[in-house]
């Protein structure tokens, strides 16, 4: 049998018997077989593209993995996180600015924070609405109503302090005064919200505290007490009738028309000349006892001669006296005790005033007005000082 008719056997290996020329032949057969190249693998284009895009996704991941966060992207997703809580029909309108858990003080007492929050609102930036907001209140629902979610916000803990400060002045004031009766913190604190409607100065909420007592209560037409929170030793308690009503301002001219003496008396006792300066008009015009009021007439009141012996006392459009206090004196734990004794002496003022303004025999209301008269500030929250 020939070679050719085997080929394998020629390949793999020959008797020992072949010709020299047949065993060359074999030989060169299997150097040849020996280093043929291999044969080329054959890709499916679909398999390739399945495994590039396999590959390209891993590679992202991993470089998502390396990158790091912005800050931004962190709180849009803590928002995210807070979001799911939420129930429905509230949303997220910004971060509480959380009251300070140091500094605090027993019911009763005024502290730092009280006053460093109010010194805020002095700050424009700070008088504004959405400032207010996030220290007021974190989250609200759908019919707009605060919803409790156990944090306390700074003016949150600012009026709690105030409110408490006024439920227990007014035990104290009452003895001082029979008159104040004993209402709750709600019926004599004033509103921090202003009332901007004829004011040039839109900001909108006020730089102090403020509660206001009398036989009424917060309003009424009757003499009565004032107190004001404000930093900067600012702080005060006022008492008299501001801007009394027209009725009301006619009686106290006519029944000082016809006896001045009690009053007199009063504003001259030396208790009242040391908290409030001498009764009589400031040489240079400035406010000194019940004189010197930027509402104070410049002339006689009509029907009333400029040479009459009263007309220092009938000029006044206010009858009210001031005193301020200190940081240090309202940050001081007996802080209402000195507004007592400083109402002390100011309470024959306020009954004198009262009796006044509601005895009426004998006058006539349309004797002493000047042209203008009974111009008031519309609203009860206009209390600036």
């Amino acid at each position: 049998m020939s070679p050719k008719a085997h080929p394998t056997k020629a390949k793999t290996g020959l008797r020992k018997s072949s010709s020299p020329k047949k065993r060359k032949a074999a030989t060169a057969d299997e150097e040849e077989t020996a280093y043929a190249p291999e044969p080329k693998k054959v890709y499916d284009s679909d398999a390739l593209d399945e495994d590039s895009s396999e590959d390209t996704k891993k590679r992202k991941r991993v470089r998502e993995n390396k990158k790091t966060r912005s800050p931004r992207k962190k709180r849009r997703e803590v928002d995210e996180d807070e979001e799911g809580d939420l129930q429905e029909g509230q949303e997220i309108v910004g971060v509480v600015v959380e009251a300070p858990k140091s500094g605090r003080v027993s019911p009763g007492e005024i502290s730092q924070n009280t006053l460093n929050f109010l010194t805020k609102l002095k700050d424009p930036k700070c008088n504004d609405r959405e400032w207010f907001k996030l220290h007021r209140a974190l989250f609200l629902s759908a019919e707009g109503n605060n919803v409790d979610f156990s944090l306390e916000p700074v003016y949150r803990l600012a009026e709690k302090e105030w409110k408490d400060f006024i439920e227990s002045f007014t035990d104290v004031l009452a003895e001082v005064d029979t008159q104040i009766p004993h209402l709750p913190p709600k019926d004599v604190i004033h509103r921090i919200y202003r009332d901007v409607r004829f004011s040039n100065d839109k900001t909108p909420y006020k730089r102090g505290f403020s509660a206001s007592f009398s036989r009424s209560g917060r309003k009424g037409i009757f003499a009565g007490y004032h107190v004001s929170l404000k930093p900067g030793n600012e702080s005060l308690i006022a008492a008299g009738s501001w801007c009394p009503g027209r009725s009301e301002l006619a009686t106290i001219r006519n029944n000082i028309k016809n006896d001045s003496r009690r009053l007199r008396q009063i504003i001259s006792s030396p208790e009242f000349v040391k908290l409030f300066g001498e009764a009589k008009p400031h040489p240079k015009g400035e406010t000194q006892n019940i004189f010197g009021r930027e509402d104070e007439l410049k002339v006689a009141p009509k029907g009333v001669g400029k040479d009459h012996k009263d007309i220092d006392l009938l000029k006044c459009r206010s009858f009210a006296v001031l005193h301020r206090f200190t940081d240090s004196e309202v940050l001081d734990p007996e802080f209402k005790q000195k507004l007592a004794s400083v109402a002390r002496v100011m309470q024959p003022f306020v009954h004198c005033l009262n009796d006044m303004m509601t005895i009426i025999g004998g006058t006539n209301n349309n004797d002493d007005e000047e042209s203008g008269d009974g111009e008031q500030e519309e609203g009860d929250d206009d209390d600036d000082e």
